[in-house]
Parts: C-alpha cells; sequence; structure tokens
C-alpha cells in the first residue's frame, strides 16, 4: 500500500457521489503521477451517450491531455470500483504502473464469454498495413 493511497481513493469517491448525482453508476477515478493528481473522471456513459465513458477512461483521458502524452509511465490509477476488461486493457496500453481499486466487482464479466470474436477475415491485407506502417517508422 502506499502512503497517500487512502487520500488518493477519497478523491474517487467523491467523483463517485458527483457520478450518483447525475444519475450514472458511482464510479469514480483518478489518476496519480508523483504524488500528483494528473487526472480524474467518473462515469458519464449516459450522459455523453459513450459505452466507453467509465470513469477510469475518463481519469485516462484527462490525464493524457494534462500532461501532453497518451502514455502513462509510472502513475497509478485509484478506482473505486473493480474495473472491467476493457478499462484494464486501456490502463495497459497508457502504461499505468499500478491500479488501485475500492469495492470488488461481483458482477464482472469476462468479456470473450459475452462477445463472440470472429478473426482472419481479409487477414494478409490487414496485417501487411501494420507491418509497413511499423516498418517505415524504424
Amino acid at each position: 500500500m502506499g502512503v497517500n493511497d487512502d487520500a488518493f481513493m477519497q478523491r474517487a469517491l467523491e467523483l463517485a457521489r458527483r457520478a450518483a448525482d447525475e444519475g450514472e453508476v458511482p464510479v469514480g477515478a483518478v489518476v496519480v503521477r508523483e504524488e500528483k493528481v494528473v487526472g480524474e473522471g467518473w462515469n458519464r456513459p449516459i450522459a455523453g451517450r459513450d459505452p466507453t465513458a467509465h470513469a477510469e477512461i475518463q481519469a485516462l483521458r484527462d490525464a493524457a491531455r494534462n500532461v501532453d502524452n497518451y502514455r502513462l509511465t509510472g502513475a497509478t490509477l485509484y478506482v473505486t470500483l473493480e474495473p472491467c476488461d476493457m478499462c484494464v486493457g486501456a490502463m495497459f496500453h497508457a502504461r499505468i504502473a499500478r491500479c488501485v481499486y475500492g469495492a470488488t466487482d461481483p458482477k464482472k464479466l469476462v468479456l470473450k464469454n459475452q462477445v463472440k470474436l470472429e478473426g482472419g477475415v481479409l487477414a494478409e491485407p490487414c496485417g501487411a498495413i501494420l507491418t509497413s506502417f511499423f516498418a517505415a517508422r524504424r
């Protein structure tokens, strides 16, 4: 546990209350780097008409804007509810070092059991455009 975990989670709780006041599921999140809050968010999928507008995503977007970089290397994300698979994936891509959550989500879904994934359609040209892009950058 970090020295200021309780204080940062307290801020996430304040943001969760804001979500509740807006009629959203009460989840709040903050991104912290070098003991400073660099991003905040609360659930807004209803208001934003955006299924990805979870508190964690909102906080990651805010932090990326504030530090002017989509990579948040070394940061900690505090969230009041155990993150879903989408949010964990976003944390991975943002290079979040640590995630601290409050309540465990007893309804947490494993997405691969809920969404039928089908691969291989135009696999060769889809792979070629990526290979070409990264080869040009090296």
